[in-house]
């Protein structure tokens, strides 16, 4: 199996490491709280190993697994050092009190990242509609967690898409890397329905295949 960089080391980052792990790849993860980071490799076993912030991923494939108020930073902080990467950006830019978006008009989290990455990485957006918890504990009842994906290059979604599958979860492909502006607006609703009808966070957004 590939290696697979992390940088971030909060829910989302342990809950994607967890199952990759699982899965039998090889972690990589990178985060500005070192202690932090140094407990989740700890807790994930011989499979994952800490790097330092800011050097050059291991991995191929780097997952943007921090809070979009600070992964324009960090993308610029780690600069050159992700020229070529395949990054997956997991990221929602909703407000704190959730009354809208961080993203200028007309723009959306993905672009912004795209914006401030090196020319020749490649962006693919993935997992930010779904919930670490629910994430973290894999299909119940044989039903697969859907992970929506969308993205311009073709052989870098089928990437993803594949290192998905090996989590045990679906991918569903949603088109261009315009399509992160649904998406994030996916997180919207999910948190809409998380605070007016669910009332609990443990549920996740798919889709229904009748037949």
């Amino acid at each position: 199996m590939s290696i697979i960089s992390i940088i971030g080391s909060g829910d989302m980052a342990a809950a994607i490491a967890g199952l990759a792990v699982k899965a039998g790849h090889a972690i990589e993860v990178a985060a500005r709280d070192t202690a932090k980071t140094r407990t989740l490799v700890d807790g994930l076993g011989a499979g994952a190993t800490a790097a330092g912030f800011g050097a050059v991923p291991a991995g191929d494939m780097v997952i943007l697994a921090v809070p979009y108020s600070a992964v324009l930073d960090v993308v610029k902080q780690y600069g050159e050092a992700l020229a070529g990467k395949l990054l997956i950006d997991i990221t929602n830019p909703i407000k704190s009190d959730f009354t809208g978006f961080l993203t200028p008009e007309n723009s959306f989290g993905a672009q912004e990242i795209a914006k401030v990455a090196p020319a020749n990485a490649v962006i693919v957006k993935a997992f930010n509609t779904q919930n670490a918890r629910v994430l973290a504990a894999g299909p119940v009842e044989g039903r697969q967690l859907d992970v929506f994906i969308a993205g311009d290059d073709a052989q870098a979604k089928a990437r993803v898409s594949a290192f998905i599958k090996s989590l045990g979860l679906r991918p569903m492909d949603a088109g261009k890397l315009f399509m992160a502006w649904t998406l994030e607006h996916a997180c919207m609703l999910w948190l809409g329905l998380m605070t007016h009808s669910v009332k609990h966070g443990n549920f996740s957004i798919g889709v229904n295949l009748p037949g």
